[in-house]
């Protein structure tokens, strides 16, 4: 019909094309002048592309195009065509191209892509075989059903998720067996040294806690590596069960070496074990990037000494000069915010390289079992379902955000009432500028408020110096309210924080709401957590603070969080992007895992021959990737 370029924000090529039965845009941002003369009116192009809804009508955004002669009948495309991410020097058509050639190929030849998934397993799971999958994906044809393409619900496109999460289970058991063939110190508990240690606690373990040590001792007292997770909620006492574990290897004359994603957490379990050790004669070292040149070169020169120590510390714990001669233990703390290398780093560091290091890997998010034993299928599991006894239930109400002052009103009496306040501001945009944006914007507006009120700020984009040091105010309580980004999901413990505000609760996933919540409430006193959302909210965002309110156990959440957002947000690989699947999308394809797990288990058992060619296949490049 016409093509205009117009001049807004950004220089645009419109094209507005019909066919007689409905009408469509185009919409282009990079063009030249001979692209543009393309579409003079009254010429038949032929489109490919993504179609989506634009403000006035259907649209596609840079599609590709082809102008057909007008005297000659239009033959409609045989199959469907096949959208590739492209890279650089290998555009769509060629690649299209390539992959077609490779298609027609197999199509002609007697040989066949071999399909290690026997025949039996596939008809009892109504699964098509390999071949049949990757014709029908790559060649598509007319009639098939678009949506279920697009959604990767397609039978074709099942397969190959199947055999995709097939591959990393089999490689997780695979790893489960191959570690129980390694050596490891025997770490027998000192039950002297543990009665000391228990008697200055200042609390008694839980029974959930006291469980959790005697399976970690029996652990340790074999002479092949622990591979243990620890799941617990928040504030279930994870760091004490830590402490209690890490004196088998102590007492024992090895090292430990506790990881922490920051460098705020780290300082933290610094303290904690410096209480609980120092009256039982036990060097407690911190090793983390803040230090100067001069105190890291004297902390990795007693880490090279060999004497037994703790070590605490950020990935600075694994970096190539750091040598530890009896590392007997290694600690992981949030497991789900370190890549797989980190933890491979340091786990290689050994005893000597002629022993391997056990492990204890603790979460603070709750993993619903399902999904436990897929992800961690080469890990042990414990678990800490039980609070301690002056941990009390936080009070959660949800308000809109209309009633602002209200909160402000409440902020204004946890102050009189010599209470610590948080308020936190999500990410709203996908930049750390707009949300340190945020978190400045609302400072004002609480300072403006508040006068009297002493305020600190930290957010993603302070160096970690400065965070350490706002953080260290806080917890000193120099500081009465502190505003925040959710960089304090993972942070210190100010026993006298009591009230938590967070706003634009409606973006955040369950568990992470609920790790903020756990953030107030350690003191032993009630504590309060306000969320504040915005209208109107969806469906599901009404389901989300509805469960928040509801209950405050951690497990509960994580099933809640699991069918709501899916298993890339309890796993924390879809934040993080760390997601190991190229086909497979958990959030998408979680039903097969039960059935993943079973025919896991059969191969192993009855087709031993063909578990190492699907792993193969699938990982050749990261067959190392599950060793956590």
């Amino acid at each position: 019909d016409v093509s205009q370029v117009l001049y807004g924000r950004r220089r645009t090529l419109v094209v507005r094309l019909s066919d007689g039965t409905g009408a469509m845009v185009l919409r282009f941002f990079h063009f030249n002048r001979a692209q543009q003369n393309r579409f003079s009116r009254g010429r038949n192009i032929r489109c490919f592309g993504e179609v989506r809804r634009g403000p006035h009508s259907l649209e596609m955004i840079h599609p590709e195009t082809q102008v057909l002669n007008a005297d000659a009948p239009v033959a409609m495309e045989e199959r469907l065509t096949p959208i590739y991410p492209t890279t650089e020097g290998l555009h769509q058509a060629r690649l299209r191209k390539l992959i077609d050639q490779c298609v027609a190929l197999l199509e002609r030849t007697t040989d066949t892509i071999p399909d290690f998934i026997p025949r039996r397993i596939r008809d009892q799971l109504t699964l098509p075989s390999l071949e049949y999958a990757l014709s029908y994906l790559h060649r598509p044809p007319q009639d098939a059903p678009v949506n279920e393409l697009l959604n990767g619900t397609h039978p074709a496109q099942r397969r190959l998720a199947f055999e995709e999460l097939l591959a990393h289970q089999l490689s997780l058991k695979q790893l489960r067996k191959q570690t129980r063939t390694y050596a490891a110190p025997r770490l027998p508990p000192p039950a002297a040294l543990r009665r000391r240690f228990l008697d200055g606690l200042g609390f008694s373990l839980t029974g959930a806690q006291a469980r959790v040590v005697a399976e970690i001792d029996a652990d340790l007292s074999k002479p092949n590596p622990m591979l243990r997770l620890l799941q617990g909620d928040v504030g279930s006492g994870k760091t004490a069960v830590a402490a209690a574990a890490a004196l088998n290897a102590l007492a024992n004359e090895f090292q430990v070496a506790i990881m922490t994603p920051t460098e705020l957490l780290a300082d933290q379990h610094r303290r904690n074990f410096e209480r609980w050790y120092g009256a039982l004669g036990i060097p407690v070292l911190l090793l983390t990037g803040r230090l100067t040149q001069k105190q890291r070169k004297i902390v990795i020169a007693q880490i090279a000494e060999g004497q037994p120590c703790l070590v605490v510390g950020t990935h600075a714990l694994f970096q190539n000069d750091v040598a530890y001669p009896k590392l007997g233990l290694v600690v992981v703390d949030e497991q789900h915010r370190f890549g797989v290398h980190q933890r491979l780093a340091l786990w290689d560091k050994g005893v000597d390289g002629a022993l391997r290091a056990h492990q204890l890997i603790m979460t603070a998010t709750p993993i619903p079992r399902t999904l436990a034993m897929t992800a961690y299928a080469d890990l042990d599991v414990s678990v800490l379902d039980e609070l301690p006894p002056d941990r009390k239930p936080t009070r959660t109400v949800v308000i809109p955000d209309s009633r602002r002052d209200e909160v402000v009103q409440r902020i204004a009496q946890a102050r009189a009432s010599d209470r610590q306040t948080y308020w936190v501001c999500p990410l709203i945009d996908e930049s750390d500028l707009f949300e340190a944006q945020a978190a400045t914007d609302t400072l004002t507006y609480l300072s403006e408020a508040l006068p009297e009120l002493r305020i600190g700020l930290v957010h993603g984009r302070l160096p970690d110096k400065d965070k350490t040091a706002v953080m260290q105010a806080f917890a000193e309580h120099q500081l009465d309210l502190l505003v925040a980004t959710t960089v304090i999901e993972v942070g210190v413990d100010v026993p006298n924080a009591s009230l938590m505000v967070i706003e634009n609760a409606e973006r955040l996933g369950l568990s992470q709401l609920h790790q903020l919540r756990g953030r107030v409430g350690r003191g032993g006193t009630t504590a309060d957590c306000i969320l504040l959302y915005k209208t109107p909210l969806s469906d599901t965002a009404k389901l989300r603070l509805q469960a928040i309110r509801e209950t405050n156990d951690g497990f509960i959440i994580a099933e809640r969080d699991l069918s709501l957002r899916g298993p890339g947000e309890v796993l924390g690989t879809k934040q993080t992007g760390s997601s190991e699947y190229r086909i497979a999308d958990l959030s998408r394809d979680h039903a097969l895992l039960p059935l993943v797990q079973r025919t896991a288990d059969e191969l192993l058992r009855s087709e031993p021959a063909v578990v190492d060619r699907i792993i193969e296949r699938w990982l050749m490049d990261r067959i190392e990737y599950g060793n956590v």
